[in-house]
């Protein structure tokens, strides 16, 4: 598949100094670390736009989707930043899943009120798609609809699932869109894991993208509008990161952490999250109400057994502890449970949806309670019904994997088209 015009033109930007294609990613990367020399070494979507006078959005009403991870490298909330700003007439916000200023936990929003800081009327995005939240764009009376809200690199983290369904809804709206990008935290060096199948679309899937993404949010965008949007894309644009790097993980951007949802408090979270968050379709807990929600992971009856199997494979970069914990909420609410604790040794040879699968599997084999959740939600988690069958069925980890090698080769194919980094 080739990359239409209008994602060519995203990728140029704009206008002045947001424009990439004359330097190319490469050079925009070296400027990028020069400038950061003794501060943050990389600038967001969101530090070049204010550094160029918001001239992409000149002469526009705009609304702004975010949440808490919204900020500056001195972490101000870009809403608080734009707000007072002359240059920029920002006149909404809309708030996704645990709203703009993160008040709600999994699974619920903050609804339509006035923000008390600024006065600004917020909408609330979550659950809402096509023709409803094209009727929100159009109610706001917004001209451009700017989207700024970092992700965690996993196809089943909902945001992104946000940002494809805003530009859907923009489109439908007549509303231009301007993505600001973010780090994926995880790096962006590959794509990993099944791809999804369109029979299992829902809220933490819409499309058929892999697992773990490899991708920004900007890249992202390009790739839903191209691929997906083809038929009436948005009217898009995209502001590049400087010094961001391919193989960078969260911590080395000297960017400040805001926990995008209250489970995923620290990048290292992200780090094993494409993978352990596959235990919410199972009956044990993935840590949820713990310190360490997707390290954690366990049930009443497990022992010593599963991090034995565990470690015998050998998995590259990661080691298992036998662990004891007791979540203060969600499943096992206050019991102790036995399991194991994810300890990434070597985060570059660590594979987070290889850990996962194995761990799924050597769970089932030493404990005789193991049952997924009845509403089979490991498919909607995974994007097919084979990495149950197969598990069911007595697949060992390697032929679990090696079952979505073909559908995996094939989106990085066209995921390359899209990349903005080297």
């Amino acid at each position: 598949m080739t990359l239409s015009r209008r994602g060519l033109l995203a990728v140029g930007g704009a206008m002045g100094a947001l424009a990439t294609t004359a330097a190319g990613p490469g050079a925009a990367v070296a400027a990028g670390r020069e400038h950061g020399a003794g501060g943050a070494a990389v600038r967001t979507g969101f530090e070049r736009l204010a550094a160029d006078g918001y001239r992409l959005l000149a002469g526009q009403k705009v609304g702004v989707v975010t949440n808490p991870t919204g900020i500056t490298a001195d972490v101000r909330h870009i809403v608080d930043v734009m707000h007072p700003d002359d240059r920029v007439n920002l006149t909404a916000v809309f708030g996704p899943e645990h709203g703009f200023r993160g008040t709600a936990q999994a699974g619920g929003s903050e609804g339509r009120y006035d923000d008390p800081a600024t006065g600004l009327p917020v909408y609330d995005t979550y659950l809402k798609s096509g023709q409803a939240l094209a009727d929100v764009f159009t109610a706001s009376g917004v001209d451009t609809v700017v989207f700024d809200i970092q992700d965690a690199g996993a196809r089943f983290y909902t945001y992104i699932w946000t940002l494809y369904d805003c530009m859907e809804a923009a489109a439908l709206a007549g509303k231009r869109f301007v993505v600001l990008d973010r780090p994926n935290p995880v790096t962006g060096r590959a794509a990993l894991g099944p791809v999804l199948d369109p029979a299992f679309a829902t809220f933490v899937g819409r499309r058929e993208i892999s697992q773990a993404h490899g991708m920004t949010v900007a890249e992202l965008a390009l790739l839903f509008n191209a691929e997906f949007l083809a038929g009436r894309p948005v009217e898009l644009d995209v502001v590049k990161m400087s010094g961001w790097r391919r193989k960078d993980f969260f911590d080395t951007t000297g960017l400040p952490w805001v926990p995008p949802s209250p489970n995923m408090p620290t990048p290292e979270t992200a780090v094993v999250y494409s993978g352990t968050c596959l235990f919410e379709g199972t009956n044990l807990s993935e840590g949820r109400g713990t310190t360490r929600p997707f390290e954690l992971l366990g049930a009443e009856g497990i022992d010593h057994r599963w991090a034995a199997a565990a470690n015998g494979l050998e998995l590259p970069g990661v080691a298992f502890r036998e662990a004891y914990f007791a979540p203060t909420f969600s499943k096992f609410q206050g019991k102790t449970v036995g399991g194991v604790q994810v300890h990434v040794q070597d985060r570059d040879a660590f594979d987070p949806v290889r850990t996962g699968i194995a761990l799924l599997v050597t769970a089932k084999r030493t404990w005789s309670g193991f049952a997924w959740r009845a509403d089979n939600w490991i498919d909607k988690l995974t994007g097919n019904t084979r990495v149950r069958t197969m598990i069911d069925a007595g697949a060992d980890t390697d032929e679990v994997v090696g079952a979505w090698a073909a559908d995996l080769a094939a989106f990085r194919r066209v995921r390359r088209e899209h990349l903005l980094y080297r």
